[in-house]
């Protein structure tokens, strides 16, 4: 059974050190994204340019490295989400804009890092997810209203599609599967227009399926 981490809010860092965590961060997320959870933490520090102590002293284990990395995910794609609603567009415009944006973030490949590592009441993970859920939901809000986007939709499935089509297909490997990921998300984004031209089956996926599956 794999056990939680709560972890307090990280203090202050000098800009260096600051500089080096961000580095082990995103090196993290784009070796976690080729190789899955188990990609080893040496090469993490490679990638970061790092030595390995450094990356021990930022990350003591590989629990909290974990965090780090979902928790700058889940920022990132609330800014692309509070971006596209500041940004102007009409309105379901500006929600295919933060699709193919969140899209880049590559959810999909972090999925299997999301699920039982973490406290579901770690505050900074949970300030996240509200601030998306609130993001978001106003954003296929705006769509719906103004009668572009098809009622039956719900925030819930806009992600489960980010995540399916961002996640690396088992047996692909001599297909560059992340070429065509924006081209089906496009497929699917129109699929959500209104006028509707078939009818759903179930019903709409929304963030608190998410909460209860948690």
């Amino acid at each position: 059974m794999t056990s939680t981490i709560a972890a307090p809010r990280a203090p202050k860092l000098r800009a260096d050190a600051s500089r080096n965590r961000e580095r082990i961060i995103m090196a993290a997320r784009e070796a976690f994204v080729e190789h899955g959870a188990d990609a080893p933490l040496d090469e993490i520090a490679r990638r970061a340019g790092v030595g390995n102590a450094t990356l021990y002293r930022n990350f003591p284990d590989r629990a909290s490295l974990f965090r780090a990395v979902v928790l700058q995910v889940k920022t990132r794609i609330v800014a692309r989400a509070e971006e596209a609603l500041g940004d102007g567009s009409e309105p379901f415009e500006a929600l295919v804009g933060f699709v193919h944006a969140a899209a880049d973030e590559k959810l999909g490949a972090l999925c299997p890092m999301m699920s039982g590592r973490f406290d579901p009441f770690d505050p900074e993970l949970v300030e996240a997810r509200a601030r998306l859920e609130s993001t978001v939901t106003e954003l296929l809000d705006r769509a719906r209203h103004c009668g572009a986007l098809r009622a039956d939709v719900g925030a819930g499935d806009v992600f489960v599609a980010i995540s399916q089509l961002t996640r690396p297909l088992p047996g692909t490997h001599c297909l560059n599967f992340s070429d065509f990921v924006h081209r089906h998300l496009q497929l699917f984004l129109d699929g959500m227009r209104a006028p509707a031209h078939s009818v759903l089956p179930g019903r709409a996926i929304t963030f608190e399926d998410f909460k209860l599956q948690s």
